[in-house]
């Protein structure tokens, strides 16, 4: 069996890697014409560490990311909502890392080209529509050329060529007013080196955490700053690299200086800040027509809430790979990896747009606008569980469940 893959992002390399462990033979087409390490932090849970770990990628992933200890949820007033342990701290037989997305990026390429051999990543390949028939299907990129192989996954982002093609009247992605502003800075680590925190409530938000140690003691952080506009606001398309005017948004955090983070000065310590509408899609009815499926941005583009974009993209890989290896034909094979993820990220993506576990963000702000002198007397320990659990149930990586359930390996 041979397969094409268009579109190199992680999900794309993922796919590849999956793929070849399996035993199929795997080609990736990549837009670009030359692949960079682009981007700001990311944070890849347990659940994809665990399928990273199992194609070999461990010692790769721990020399390039921090290990994630600790989750905080902080008030706009800097009070302490909710604390939780994370990756091995929480039980998890494997860690969770926040990393730079370029370096993950890169190491994915490099191990594509180093197993299945730099020949199988072709560069400059926009692919701009799909065909299948009963014996295989065809990428058709915008050069004139053309791929054929027995099964083709449409990896191709957001704006997803083979979706649009078959949703025309799908239109542009969903914004429901919140921007983000990206950016790393070079600083002092907070909070013990290796916690993520998520402060302030739905309107204007802050996050943050170190994706990097550096020789001289500081680290590389990861920030992200989100604010709410009216929905008829006029913005800018997607995209992940454009530039922005720190001073369009910092002035929102200037009273955010607190004890363990002066959110402001951090801020102004970015060498670049990257602004993007805060976007997704609705779910689909179907991923996998025939001999081709769509998989992460391009099958469920999400709200990037509960650090599972990239994560969703890695699973989407794996269980792809185990279906088309023990089905009975390529369309059993992409049928039954759609069936197994679809809904899953399906509920994901509408959890996401109701906030996720930042809801506990949102409640107490609405119940306590001006800070709280005791927090149980805003929300109960409970609520404060049964939000974080039934997040990590729905996401796939409740740690009794992800530490028990069996490998995706084909």
């Amino acid at each position: 069996m041979r397969v094409i893959i268009a579109g190199g992002g992680i999900g794309g390399l993922t796919t590849a890697l999956s793929l070849h462990a399996a035993g199929i033979e795997a080609e990736v087409f990549e837009s670009v014409a030359e692949i960079r390490p682009l981007g700001v932090g990311i944070n890849i849970l347990p659940h994809a560490v665990r399928e990273l770990t199992e194609l070999g990628l461990a010692d790769a992933l721990a020399a390039t990311g921090i290990a994630t200890r600790e989750l905080r949820y902080i008030s706009a007033h800097g009070q302490e909502i909710w604390r939780e342990p994370r990756g091995l701290a929480a039980g998890y037989h494997w860690p969770q890392y926040s990393i730079h997305r370029g370096r993950l990026h890169m190491l994915l390429l490099a191990e594509v080209r180093a197993r299945l051999g730099a020949g199988r990543v072709h560069l400059g390949k926009r692919m701009i529509s799909t065909s299948q028939d009963a014996h295989g299907a065809t990428a058709h990129f915008a050069d004139g050329s053309s791929a054929t192989a027995d099964a083709l996954v449409a990896a191709d982002g957001i704006h997803s060529a083979a979706r649009a093609q078959r949703h025309p009247d799908e239109g542009p992605p969903r914004w429901k007013g919140a921007v983000l502003w990206r950016a790393t800075s070079v600083a002092e680590g907070f909070l013990g080196g290796a916690t993520m925190i998520q402060c302030g409530h739905h309107d204007l938000k802050f996050v943050c955490y170190p994706i990097a140690n550096n020789p001289d003691g500081t680290q590389l952080i990861n920030w992200i700053a989100e604010k709410v506009f009216p929905e008829d606001t006029a913005w800018n398309r997607e995209d992940w690299n454009r530039t922005a005017d720190l001073e369009a948004f910092v002035p929102l955090y200037e009273a955010w200086r607190w004890d363990f983070l002066d959110v402001p000065a951090l801020m102004r310590r970015a060498e670049a800040v990257f602004e993007y509408p805060m976007v997704d899609r609705d779910p689909l009815e179907a991923w996998s027509i025939g001999r081709i499926t769509l998989l992460g941005d391009a099958a469920h583009p999400m709200y990037p809430i509960g650090s599972n974009g990239s994560s969703q993209a890695i699973l989407d890989a794996r269980v792809l790979a185990m279906h088309l290896k023990r089905a009975p034909s390529v369309e059993a094979g992409l049928a039954a990896y759609d069936a197994a993820r679809r809904p899953a990220t399906a509920a994901l993506t509408i959890a996401n747009r109701g906030l996720g576990p930042d809801l506990v963000l949102e409640e107490v702000h609405r119940r306590a606008p001006h800070g709280f002198a005791r927090l149980h007397d805003v929300i109960s320990d409970a609520e404060l569980r049964e939000t974080a659990q039934n997040y990590k149930q729905l996401a796939g990586f409740d740690p009794a469940l992800l530490n028990q359930r069996e490998s995706y390996a084909a």
